[in-house]
């Protein structure tokens, strides 16, 4: 509750804000008005419920990592407000979505606008056009049936729908270092017990170490049995895909201790080896594993809001009961659906001249990392990834990765993302993303070789 006026504040400092009084305006000023930000703090009234906080948030350790990889930004440029940084942290992509894409979302919205185009709630499994493309196009040699396919707004929400569905009373194991929101919406649902801090671990969850030491890729002889086993291929942050005989190993300790894959495949457009694209690759796979994907990193869709999950029919719970039946109750009752201009511009993407189109941005970015990778193995550094993903994962022994984060963007104005942030066993190294225009990704070479030749 705030008693003070921020109209007032706005005028006692020449800020020409007098219809602002939103909370957005304060978070707007609140950085750029230090008198009004310590007579606001002043004025704050703290109102209590008899609602007790949700005691699994409280167990979440400092903030979200991209959110406080922002806020390291904003205090940099608050510091330098002329330095031209360069952002190779948070993996967002930077290219035009193809022309051919964006033109079919935009005839969809003015059709929104017509008697005949106007639509409204659409299936919340997905556009059925779209569900099929997808199971044809990226699926078409593993069988996945249209009706196996449920469109969503984003993987990292679908992880979420996931969780929920699982509910709070299985076992999971991560990849050390791995995506942060596997534990965090653990943490959420009430699987992962408490922080141990010594560990940097929390104690119900089960980190498989997966460093260049294993060739990325746990010791399963001595990971203990759990109901829930995520897995990325390839990898965010170490930038690894998995080669088949790991995957094939994968599926193989799943099926013998009656687990359930949640396999992560948003990077799978940028392998270019052999290494498989989809867990459903691997036989036997579709009686334990999910895939959840994206069109984030595929297509340019980090704004737009596109993504997948493939739930196989095969797949049971422990008393026989399909997987899939409940997943659909779940989106039923939590998502009404996928915008319907998002998907279609998924369904252009994957016609046959925008899948070309949007294969040509990925090789971009693909290009990118070829030259990042090269600049910093080149001053002697250990690299890791960026042949099959968008990430170079580079190691610092024996250094804290927050020290030399803030190192590199002290010296350089360049943001990364230090390794803890993604687990215990990223301690010592940094995730650089190769997203970014090429004049960027060839300016922060320049700079990494002034900074460590």
């Amino acid at each position: 509750m705030w008693n003070l006026s921020l109209n007032k504040i706005c005028k006692l400092k020449m800020y020409n804000f007098s219809t602002c009084n939103a909370m957005p305006c304060r978070n707007f000023l609140w950085p750029m008005i230090p008198q009004a930000r310590l007579e606001i703090q002043k004025e704050r009234v703290v109102c209590h419920t008899r609602v007790q906080r949700n005691v699994n948030l409280e167990k979440l350790q400092n903030g979200y990592l991209f959110p406080e990889i922002s806020m390291h930004e904003l205090q940099h440029i608050r510091k330098y407000p002329d330095a031209k940084l360069i952002n190779l942290g948070i993996g967002d992509t930077t290219e035009p979505i193809p022309d051919i894409v964006a033109v079919s979302m935009a005839e969809y919205a003015h059709a929104l606008s017509t008697v005949e185009g106007y639509r409204g709630y659409g299936a919340e499994q997905g556009n059925k056009a779209l569900r099929k493309a997808i199971a044809e196009t990226l699926y078409k040699d593993v069988q996945v049936k249209d009706s196996e396919v449920f469109v969503s707004d984003g993987s990292q929400c679908d992880i979420t729908r996931l969780q929920l569905l699982l509910g709070s009373n299985v076992t999971m194991a991560v990849q050390d270092p791995s995506f942060p929101a596997y534990i965090d919406t653990s943490v959420i649902i009430g699987q992962a017990g408490d922080f141990e801090e010594k560990s940097g671990k929390f104690g119900n969850i089960e980190y498989m170490n997966c460093g260049p030491q294993n060739n990325f890729f746990p010791d399963l002889a001595k990971t203990r049995r759990t109901d829930i086993i995520f897995f990325c291929s390839p990898n965010n942050p170490t930038g690894q895909a998995a080669t088949r005989q790991q995957l094939e190993e994968l599926v193989k300790f799943a099926k013998e201790n009656g687990s359930i894959i949640i396999f992560d495949s948003a990077y799978a457009v940028y392998v270019t080896d052999d290494s498989p694209r989809s867990i459903f690759e691997i036989p036997g796979a579709k009686e334990v594993a999910i895939e959840v994907s994206s069109f984030s990193k595929f297509a340019g869709f980090t704004g737009v809001r596109l993504g997948w999950t493939v739930v196989p029919e095969e797949l049971c719970f422990s008393n026989g009961f399909p997987v899939i039946n409940d997943f659909n109750r779940i989106v039923c009752t939590c998502f009404n659906g996928a915008s319907n201009i998002s998907q279609a511009g998924g369904l252009a993407c994957l016609s046959s001249e925008g899948f070309m189109a949007v294969c040509s941005v990925v090789n971009y970015y693909k290009e990118n990392a070829k030259i990042l990778l090269e600049t910093l193995a080149s001053l002697g550094l250990k690299v890791y990834g960026g042949e099959n993903a968008p990430y170079v994962w580079v190691h610092f022994p024996g250094s804290k990765s927050w020290d030399v984060f803030d190192y590199i963007l002290e010296k350089t104005h360049i943001i990364t993302v230090p390794g803890s942030g993604f687990g215990p066993g990223g301690e010592e190294f940094l995730r650089m993303s190769t997203f970014g225009h090429r004049e960027t990704i060839l300016e922060a070479s320049k700079r990494l070789k002034n900074l460590f030749s």
